[in-house]
């Protein structure tokens, strides 16, 4: 897969209402873990102890993940989203020491809202496993 360049780049893309637009209309499809994610970073922006830093990563990625076009085209199944997910994972990665337990309590309450059934544990493991690789 090519690398995503200059994810910073996006941040025009990003805003608090295009966000929820775009969750709304792909949680299904993008799945738990894209979503899971994407709102662990959502969540990460509104610390005000979060550095500028930080937080202009955090848009980056989310202004890829909202960009309708990308990499791979969020329509093609299955791979659609992988793009997506790289981003997501790169940033969380960077900001990682952001996200406290109440960060993470918010983001699977919303999660357990839009989907039928979470996979917490299964969550969790895979968030550790993106960290520490």
């Amino acid at each position: 897969m090519k690398k995503i360049e200059n994810v910073g780049s996006y941040k025009m893309y990003y805003s608090r209402s295009n966000f929820w637009r775009k969750i709304a209309n792909v949680f299904k499809k993008a799945g738990e873990k894209v979503i899971y994610i994407a709102l662990l970073l959502y969540y990460v922006l509104s610390d005000p102890d979060v550095s500028k830093a930080d937080k202009a990563k955090i848009y980056g990625a989310l202004g890829y993940f909202i960009l309708p076009l990308d990499l791979i085209p969020d329509v093609i199944p299955v791979i659609g989203y992988t793009d997506d997910l790289v981003a997501l994972v790169w940033a969380l990665r960077t900001v990682y020491s952001n996200i406290t337990p109440e960060i993470e309590c918010k983001a699977k309450q919303k999660l357990f809202e839009w989907f039928d059934r979470v996979d917490s544990e299964g969550l969790d493991r895979f968030i550790r496993n993106s960290i520490l690789k």
